[in-house]
Parts: structure tokens; C-alpha cells; sequence
């Protein structure tokens, strides 16, 4: 990206726009883009040529849950994500939903890899908050446009929200890279979290309720 189109991103990602399933596609690259080399979804996915392609086609299943359940917003020039869930909508998935959605399941892990996301989704499941909270399920910036801010304005513009509605707000970060920049917005470490003894460690994190600014 030229540094025109860097300042531009910035700026979009202070006032972000909410997506919708016209931009599906769009948000689906970029968070893929954003989590190529993440260790969990690189645990967990498949580890051979369709590895790529079936982290792209979980992320159109994620984005259009994310869309049905909660928030997906974005810079209106595209290039990062985030989705915010209500933890009223959390809890255990209908059945006719997980068989709908089975079959991508299978194509992102194969058949061998699937007790892997099991495994992780138990573990999520077991240790998630019970208190009313808003969820950050994934905030991504594509590779070429990390570094430079995008991702901590996209942050505040969401927490912003947050604040406003006078609730706290939970994640699990599945790179330690990002802590700080959690941690800089008000999220600490409440827990270190394992699907299982050879899996990628998680960063659960908890940002009290906070007045609005």
C-alpha cells in the first residue's frame, strides 16, 4: 500500500462504517489476509495446498454469522475488521446451524484436524465470561496495512460503542504479539487458555465497564 492509501486506511478506521452481506466477500479477504500466519487458525486448518482457500471460506461462514448475531464493522476504504458479538448471543449453536454449516467445517480442518477445533471450541465454550458483555470475536488488519495504527483505531471507534452502552468487554487473543495493544486500550489478562497440551496458547482478556469519554 502506498502511504497515500496508509493515511487514508487510518483515518477511515477512526469512524468506521457496520458491513453488510454485500460486503461479505470484502471483509472475508481481509480477515484472512490478517490471520495467514496466526498460530491458532495455523493449528487447526488444514496443512495442506487448500489451506488458504479454506481459511477464506471460514471466514465467509464467520463474517455471515458475525452479521446475523452482532456487528461487523470496517473502514469504509476497506483493509481491516472487527466483529462484535452481544454475549446474549452466545451459548450452544442449534443443531440445524451446525449441520449447516458442517460441511465447511470439514473442508477447513479435514477430517484430521477436526478434533482440533472441537478441542478449541470446548475450551472457549468452558471459559467464556457469564457476565453481560460485549465479545471482540476477531478485529484483523490485512499484513501490508499492520504497524501503522489501524488496528488500535478500529479498537477505540469499537469501544467507543462499548463504553457507551456502559458494559465491559471480553477477547481471547490468539497472538501474544497483540496483547499490549489489548492491554493498552484497558484489556488485562485474565487467563492463559490451552484447547490442548500441543495447541498455540490464548490471551484471555477482560476491559472493565467503563464511562464514556
Amino acid at each position: 500500500m502506498t502511504d497515500e492509501e496508509i493515511v487514508a486506511l487510518r483515518r477511515a478506521a477512526e469512524a468506521p462504517v457496520s458491513a453488510s452481506m454485500a460486503d461479505l466477500s470484502r471483509v472475508a479477504d481481509d480477515l484472512s489476509a490478517a490471520f495467514a500466519t496466526d498460530p491458532v487458525f495455523n493449528w487447526f486448518l488444514r496443512d495442506d495446498r487448500r489451506h488458504a482457500s479454506a481459511r477464506l471460506k471460514l471466514f465467509h461462514l464467520l463474517i455471515g454469522m458475525g452479521l446475523a448475531d452482532g456487528q461487523v464493522t470496517r473502514p469504509a476504504t476497506g483493509g481491516a475488521a472487527a466483529i462484535w458479538l452481544p454475549s446474549e448471543s452466545l451459548g450452544p449453536t442449534p443443531l440445524l446451524q451446525e449441520l449447516r454449516a458442517l460441511p465447511t467445517l470439514l473442508h477447513a480442518t479435514a477430517m484430521r484436524r477436526l478434533p482440533r477445533m472441537a478441542a478449541l471450541r470446548a475450551m472457549m465454550d468452558a471459559h467464556h465470561p457469564k457476565e453481560p458483555h460485549a465479545y471482540l470475536w476477531f478485529l484483523g488488519v490485512r499484513p501490508e496495512a499492520q504497524g501503522h495504527g489501524v488496528g488500535s483505531r478500529l479498537l477505540a471507534a469499537g469501544l467507543t460503542s462499548v463504553d457507551a452502552r456502559g458494559l465491559p468487554a471480553y477477547l481471547e487473543s490468539s497472538n501474544e504479539a497483540n496483547v499490549p495493544l489489548y492491554r493498552r486500550h484497558g484489556f488485562e489478562v485474565v487467563e492463559v487458555l490451552r484447547a490442548r497440551p500441543d495447541a498455540p496458547p490464548m490471551w484471555a482478556m477482560w476491559r472493565p465497564a467503563q464511562a464514556p469519554e
